[in-house]
């Protein structure tokens, strides 16, 4: 004989409800004991560097200013990438650390950064405003 649940839930009426509220208040327990925050606690891995340099053209820009901090950021022991944008004048760049990188070093991380761009600042052409770093551009609050 095959165990057929459909006829036994049928035929014992009183256990399948007693289960079915079962379930649900042990579901509706759990769902009020699940951890939750408004602002869930995450690491943002990234920096920026905005640099300008009144008059000159972006190829400047990317020569004489952009290409020598990327160089001195790939020194960096969490370094993954950088991605910089250069107009005339100006040059962005994004700097994002290994997604691997222990949330505990990347304060660390970033006050390398500024140590290395600040002593690099010194070669640049003369004036050149900056290297301004941005850690904090994910905090909202």
């Amino acid at each position: 004989m095959s165990l057929n649940l459909s006829a036994l839930a049928v035929r014992e009426r009183s256990i399948t409800v007693f289960l079915i509220l079962l379930i649900a208040v042990a579901g509706t327990l759990a769902f009020f004991q699940l951890g939750r925050a408004e602002d869930p606690p995450f690491t943002v891995k990234q920096l920026t560097v905005i640099t300008a340099w009144p008059g000159a053209t972006a190829q400047e820009m990317q020569d004489q200013v952009a290409e020598p901090l990327e160089k001195r950021l790939q020194e960096l022991k969490w370094y993954d990438r950088t991605e910089t944008y250069t107009r005339p004048g100006l040059a962005f760049t994004m700097v994002s650390l290994v997604d691997r990188t222990p949330p505990s070093q990347v304060q660390e991380e970033f006050y390398q950064a500024r140590k290395k761009l600040q002593d690099e600042a010194l070669k640049l052409p003369a004036g050149v405003i900056g290297p301004m770093v941005n850690d904090e551009f994910s905090d909202v609050t």
